[in-house]
């Protein structure tokens, strides 16, 4: 394959050039900057974006990593969104929105009439109804965002959907705003179906949706277009599509920006190679687009596992952390120090850890020991496993940590750094393999529950171990009846004082308690090229490619 899309490219590099020489007198919007990767219309109205990001399925059913969430965000639609610029929740594909029963387990939406599928097939509530429907019970990796809070969705009409919750939610409509709960053409999707089970199967090369770009071509691994979809109801892009290129490597993908080969980079460079654009960037007329990311990087700790089963112990573990220092000589501040599970770009987020602990605090962390029983001659052990990306370097992450922390507390702890690749430890983190991991987030839904739920609540517990829900999911086993009442109380809460009171409550309790210590939170970065306008990293992570255009 990789040898015929290289004839391909090398014919298609002649026929351009020849086609130039035909037309250059009329004023012809054809670059003379060929994509060399295979695709196959290098204009000045059409936008190259390039990746190192992978995209596994385009069926939004079984997708939740976080680029191919971007592509969802910019080619299908949902009942509501986030306003540009803003967390504000906004309708989209619902007209309005919704009425809420005075029990909070019923929200009526009303639906959005004259959009029309890519396949030009029309809109409306019974197609909005199959799409959830399937996206929960085709069971595939992101199903439990949507199965673990609806029970039944009606459509009363073809502008009316019911939803009947499991439990009130007073932050539903945000899960109807998830990237991949959109509206797929039933046209398209619903005869796909095991003949034999009768249930829902993927396309993992299709995607057909409402948003304002269609998908026209995918080769995995390669490239995926993208091109404006005439029919859109909406605010039309101000460019005719976009053509997303796929790297292997970091250095390919910094190589092609600097060469120009692409128009914006998005996804990921390293923080090495985000300071060398940030350092040339004026000289190139290159432009920066970043935003304060909702990813986040911590620590878990087993605290069923020795020596870590003393609260203590862990609490000496989240003194001697000094997060600032690897802000700046690993990150080149491009992360920001995190101080609570909950991001501080979000209201609720209180920086707990720094108020109990400081930044760094040796006194405090070798008191700590002291008094679980632990001396120089007798010190207490940790190891803390991590993968080889974490960070986009483990190693140095790891190592880093593990001298900064050894430095200032000396023999009285015992840090070891053990690596070990994700698809491992993701095996074995819930088995309580692991005392400490290094792990990083990503959240599903943009509201501080998606810190707290999945990673606090314990559902089934024997003791003070939990033996089922995201406790153990997470490899920290933590079991507290107080925090699980909490995480209730705060979803179904409609006064957001009350809310923010029982949210700042969950926070303190995590301090005190340190089943897990909370070390950054990502900047995400967009790089343009010089006369290349438009470029902007939203509030919820996203970037939109409708405003990206070439000047």
């Amino acid at each position: 394959m990789r040898y015929l899309l290289r004839r391909f490219g090398t014919w298609f590099a002649i026929a351009i050039i020849t086609l130039m020489a035909l037309v250059s007198c009329n004023g012809s919007q054809i670059s003379n900057n060929v994509n060399r990767w295979g695709i196959s219309d290098r204009t000045t109205e059409r936008i190259v974006i390039g990746t190192t990001s992978k995209i596994r399925t385009l069926d939004p059913a079984d997708a939740n990593e976080f680029f191919i969430s971007n592509v969802f965000y910019n080619t299908l639609e949902r009942l509501y969104t986030f306003k540009e610029g803003s967390d504000e929740i906004v309708p989209q594909l619902a007209s309005d929105m919704p009425k809420i029963s005075a029990d909070g387990l019923t929200y009526t939406v009303p639906v959005r009439q004259g959009v029309k599928f890519h396949d030009r097939t029309s809109f409306n509530a019974y197609a909005m109804k199959f799409s959830l429907d399937r996206f929960i019970q085709a069971k595939g990796t992101p199903a439990y965002i949507l199965n673990d809070v609806i029970a039944e969705i009606i459509a009363n009409s073809e502008t009316e959907l019911v939803f009947k919750l499991k439990k009130p939610l007073q932050l539903f409509p945000k899960f109807l705003a998830y990237t991949g709960a959109a509206a797929i053409s039933p046209q398209v999707y619903k005869g796909i179906k095991d003949k034999v089970k009768g249930t829902f199967q993927f396309l993992p090369d299709k995607l057909v949706g409402t948003g304002p770009y269609q998908v026209t071509q995918f080769v995995e691994g390669g490239y995926l277009r993208l091109d404006a979809f005439p029919d859109y109801w909406g605010k039309k892009p101000v460019n005719k599509g976009i053509d997303i290129q796929f790297f292997v490597s970091n250095p390919n993908l910094l190589n092609a920006f600097k060469t120009k080969a692409i128009d914006v980079a998005f996804q990921t460079l390293t923080p090495t190679q985000v300071k060398s654009i940030e350092a040339n960037a004026k000289d190139n007329g290159w432009t920066i687009a970043s935003g304060q990311g909702a990813t986040i990087l911590y620590m878990v700790l087993n605290t069923q596992q020795p020596p870590l089963d003393d609260v203590r112990v862990r609490q000496a573990l989240a003194a001697l952390v000094d997060r600032s220092l690897l802000e700046s000589r690993i990150f080149f501040n491009q992360r920001t120090p995190l101080y609570s599970l909950i991001p501080s770009a979000f209201s609720d987020s209180q920086p707990v850890f720094k108020q109990r602990y400081g930044e760094n605090n040796p006194q405090m962390a070798r008191q700590l020991l002291l008094e679980a029983g632990y001396s120089d001659e007798k010190p207490a052990q940790v190891t803390i496993w991590y993968p080889p990306k974490y960070g986009g370097n483990g190693d140095l992450v790891a190592s880093t940590l593990r001298a900064s922390i050894q430095k200032n507390i000396g023999k009285i702890l015992e840090v070891k750094i053990e690596r070990v690749e994700n698809t491992v430890g993701y095996v074995f983190i819930d088995k309580g393999v692991y005392p400490a991991y290094l792990l990083d987030w990503i959240p599903d839904i943009l509201d501080a529950d998606n810190y707290i739920k999945p990673f606090l609540e314990c559902i089934k517990a024997e003791g003070n171990r939990c033996i089922e829900g995201s406790t153990k999911f997470q490899g920290s086993f933590y079991n507290n009846p107080e925090v699980n009442q909490l995480i209730a109380q705060q979803r179904q809460e409609l006064d957001e004082d009350k809310r923010s009171q029982q949210l700042l409550r969950i926070q303190e309790i995590l301090a005190e308690d340190v089943p897990f210590i909370p070390l950054w939170q990502n900047k995400e970065y967009a790089f343009a090229q010089k006369g290349v306008s438009g470029v902007k990293i939203e509030p919820n992570q996203q970037l939109p490619y409708w405003n990206i255009v070439k000047n």
